[in-house]
């Protein structure tokens, strides 16, 4: 299983990006998938996270973030919008098969206030 997130960067306060996690290993269009993010001290969170018809959200980025999946190319995508300086983080995309766990690298967002 290989998950690779890209998408990240430098971004002011109410900006937007668009996170990208292209999955390899796995039958894509049914295995659950998430964001989840780490800032500085922190632990890691889940941001957002998707299954079969299902998706759910934190309720610190309701209305703002939103995750989508293209199955026809096995990427997941968040769409973070009105941004703002808590979200910054390393973000991680997710996936559980079999019962474990795993992570790709994550990508760095930094929000600027």
């Amino acid at each position: 299983v290989q998950l690779q997130a890209s998408g990240g960067g430098l971004v002011q306060a109410g900006g937007s990006l668009r996170l990208s996690c292209a999955a390899s290993g796995i039958i894509f269009s049914i295995s659950p998938m998430a964001w989840h993010r780490q800032a500085p001290g922190n632990k890691r969170e889940l941001v957002a996270a998707t299954g079969v018809g299902t998706t759910k959200y934190a309720d610190s980025v309701k209305g703002r973030f939103t995750i989508s999946r293209d199955n026809s190319k096995n990427t997941l995508y968040l769409q973070m919008n009105d941004l703002k300086p808590e979200d910054t983080a390393v973000y991680y995309c997710n996936t559980n098969r079999r019962g474990v766990d795993y992570w790709g690298k994550g990508t760095l967002v930094t929000v600027s206030s």
